[in-house]
C-alpha cells in the first residue's frame, strides 16, 4: 500500500519512520571524533541531534502517552540539555538507544487511539498532534544534520580536520 492513498494511521506512521529514518542515517557518514565535532555556536552536533532525538521519543511516547514518569526514563530536565554529551557517547551507543526508543515509541502507540488525549502544558494533546509535532521536530533536524553532515564530510575531503 502507498502512503499517498494509506489511511490516516498509517501515513502518520510512515512519514515518522521517514524522518527516524533520516536520524538514523545521520550517523552513517561519521566516526566518534566527527560526530562530536562542533561546527556552529551552540551545542548542536550530529550525535548530539540524535541524542536529542532520543529525548523527544522518550518525552512524547514513553512519559506523555504511556505516562512513565520523566524521573524513571532518566531524561534530562530541558531539551537543552538532551544535546550534552557524555564521555561514554559513541556513535554506536547513541545509535542503540535511538532505535530502541523507537521501538518503544511505536510499541507504545499502537496500543492507543489517534483521537486518545493526554494533558500538556496549552491542554490536552491527541495521538494524532504527537505525530505530527514527532514528524516536524525530527524532519527539522535532520535537515540541521544534513548540513553539519555535509560540512564534516567536506572536511575530510579537503584535508581538513
Amino acid at each position: 500500500m502507498s502512503l499517498h492513498t494509506a489511511d490516516e494511521r498509517s501515513v502518520l506512521e510512515g512519514l515518522l519512520d521517514a524522518q527516524r529514518a533520516e536520524i538514523a542515517l545521520l550517523l552513517d557518514e561519521v566516526d566518534d571524533t566527527e560526530a562530536r565535532t562542533r561546527l556552529v555556536p551552540s551545542a548542536t552536533t550530529v550525535l548530539g541531534l540524535v541524542k536529542h532525538a532520543v529525548f523527544v521519543e522518550r518525552v512524547w511516547f514513553h512519559a506523555r502517552v504511556a505516562g512513565v514518569p520523566r524521573e524513571r526514563l532518566g531524561i534530562p530536565a530541558s531539551p537543552a540539555e538532551s544535546f550534552v554529551l557524555t564521555d561514554t557517547d559513541t556513535v554506536a551507543s547513541v545509535r542503540a538507544d535511538f532505535d530502541e526508543a523507537c521501538d518503544i515509541s511505536r510499541a507504545v502507540a499502537a496500543d492507543h487511539d489517534l483521537d486518545e488525549t493526554w494533558p500538556w502544558h496549552d491542554g490536552p494533546v491527541s495521538l494524532r498532534y504527537v505525530y505530527g509535532h514527532m514528524i516536524a521536530e525530527l524532519a527539522r533536524h535532520a535537515g540541521h544534520g544534513d548540513i553539519l553532515v555535509e560540512q564534516l564530510l567536506a572536511r575530510r575531503t579537503s584535508g581538513e580536520v
